[in-house]
C-alpha cells in the first residue's frame, strides 16, 4: 500500500537540504484524511526543528489537483454512526487540520506550496499559509462549501477578508472558482510558474545556496520565483476575478444578506462567470449563506488564532446540524445535485439559528486549540 504522504530530502550546493512532501492520494485527488494530517504535521515540525533544512515544499502527486480539500465524505459516515455531540471523530478531524494550517501559517522557515490543477477547501488551507505559494496555468482555486451545507472554513474566517473589494465575501457565498491570475489578485498565490515547471524548480532551489538563517532563506526564495516566473501571459486566461470586480464591490455592499440574495436572484448578468457565481448560490444552502455572512462581520478583527478557534465551533455544530450530511449525499454519495435543506430559504434562517452556529461546546481553558497565539 502507497503512503499516504510522500517525504523526500534533497542536497543542495551549500550543503543544506530542502524537504518536499508529497500528498499521495491521486485518484482521490489528493483529499485530506486523517492521517495525512497527522503525518504532515509531525514530518513539519521535524524539519522545523532541523537545522540542516533550508526550505520545505508541498505539492500533490498527479496532474489534476494539489489537493481537492478534505475528505467529507468519510467524515459524513463518522457522523451518521455515531450521533453524539460533539462528535468525536468531527473534533479531532477539524483540530488537528487546524492545527496543521496554524503551523503552515506560522512557520518560520520558507515553506513553498505548488498549487497546481484542483485547490478546493482543506486544499486552499494548506495553500493559504504558505509563505511561497505558486500557481499555473492549470489552477483551479474555489471555497465551494457553500453547496454542501458547510462554510468556508481552515482559517477562511481569516483570508477571505484579506481579498480586494468585499471580493473574499462574494467567493465565500458562491464557490467561484479562480484561476491563477485571479488568485494572484486574491492574495492567494505570489507567482505563477509554468504547468512543466516543478522540475525546473527543484533544481535551481538544490543550486541555490541557502544558509542557517531563515529570513534570509525567505528572501532567496522569493527572488528564485522571481527570476523563474517568465510564463507567456498569452497562455494565460484572463482574470474574471478582475473582470467582474466593480460588479462585485456593488453586490456585496447592498447592505444586508437579503439584499444581496435578491440581486443573485434577479439579476441577468451577462458575465459568464458572474452568472454562474449566482447560479451556484441558488442552488447552495441557505443556512451556510447566513452563517457565511455573519462569519464575515464577526471575524474582522480577529486573530489568526482566535478564528480557528471560532472556526472549530462552527464546523462541529454545522456537523451536529442535517445541512452538512444533506449538502454531501447530494453531492458526493448518492450523486443526484438535489440536495433538500432543512431551511429551503434564507428566510427559514432566523437570528437564533445563526447565532447557534457560534456556540462553543467547552469552555474557553478547555478549548482543543487553547494553546495557539
Amino acid at each position: 500500500m502507497n503512503e499516504l504522504v510522500l517525504f523526500d530530502e534533497i542536497a543542495t550546493a551549500a550543503g543544506m537540504r530542502l524537504g518536499v512532501a508529497t500528498l499521495n492520494a491521486d485518484k482521490a485527488l489528493n483529499a485530506l484524511n486523517l492521517d495525512m494530517i497527522r503525518l504532515l504535521d509531525a514530518r513539519l515540525s521535524i524539519w522545523d526543528a532541523d537545522d540542516g533544512i533550508a526550505a520545505v515544499l508541498l505539492r500533490g502527486t498527479g496532474d489534476k489537483a494539489f489537493c481537492a480539500g478534505g475528505d467529507v465524505r468519510a467524515l459524513r459516515d463518522a457522523l451518521l454512526a455515531d450521533n453524539c455531540y460533539p462528535n468525536p471523530v468531527a473534533e479531532d478531524f477539524f483540530t488537528r487540520e487546524y492545527a496543521l494550517d496554524y503551523r503552515i501559517h506560522t512557520y518560520r522557515k520558507p515553506l513553498l506550496v505548488w498549487g497546481s490543477g484542483i485547490v478546493m477547501g482543506g486544499g486552499l488551507g494548506l495553500m493559504a499559509g504558505a509563505s511561497h505559494r505558486v500557481a499555473t496555468a492549470s489552477t483551479r482555486i474555489a471555497m465551494p462549501e457553500i453547496t454542501i451545507g458547510l462554510y468556508p472554513d481552515v482559517a477562511g474566517s481569516w483570508f477571505l477578508q484579506r481579498m480586494p473589494a468585499k471580493s473574499g465575501l462574494f467567493l465565500g457565498l458562491t464557490g467561484a472558482p479562480l484561476n491563477a491570475r485571479d488568485a494572484l489578485l486574491a492574495n492567494l498565490a505570489d507567482h505563477i510558474l509554468p504547468q512543466s515547471g516543478w522540475d525546473t524548480l527543484l533544481a535551481a532551489m538544490a543550486a541555490s545556496h541557502w544558509q542557517a538563517e531563515p529570513a534570509a532563506n525567505h528572501a532567496r526564495l522569493t527572488a528564485l520565483l522571481g527570476e523563474l516566473g517568465n510564463l507567456n501571459a498569452d497562455t494565460l486566461a484572463d482574470s474574471a476575478l478582475q473582470r467582474n470586480l466593480p460588479a462585485i464591490h456593488t453586490l456585496m455592499n447592498k447592505g444586508s444578506l437579503h439584499a444581496i440574495d435578491h440581486a443573485l436572484r434577479h439579476t441577468a448578468f451577462e458575465d459568464p462567470w458572474l452568472a454562474s457565481a449566482a447560479k451556484t448560490y441558488l442552488a447552495g444552502c441557505p443556512a451556510s449563506a447566513a452563517v457565511t455572512w455573519e462569519i464575515f462581520r464577526r471575524a474582522r478583527h480577529l486573530s489568526l488564532a482566535e478564528v480557528l478557534r471560532m472556526e472549530l465551533a462552527l464546523s462541529l455544530n454545522f456537523c451536529a446540524g442535517p445541512e452538512f450530511r444533506e449538502g454531501v449525499r447530494a453531492l458526493l454519495v448518492d450523486k443526484d445535485r438535489q440536495p433538500k435543506w432543512a431551511r429551503p430559504t434564507l428566510a427559514d434562517v432566523d437570528s437564533h439559528t445563526v447565532a447557534g452556529h457560534f456556540t462553543q461546546p467547552w469552555r474557553a481553558a478547555d478549548h482543543p486549540l487553547a494553546a495557539l497565539a
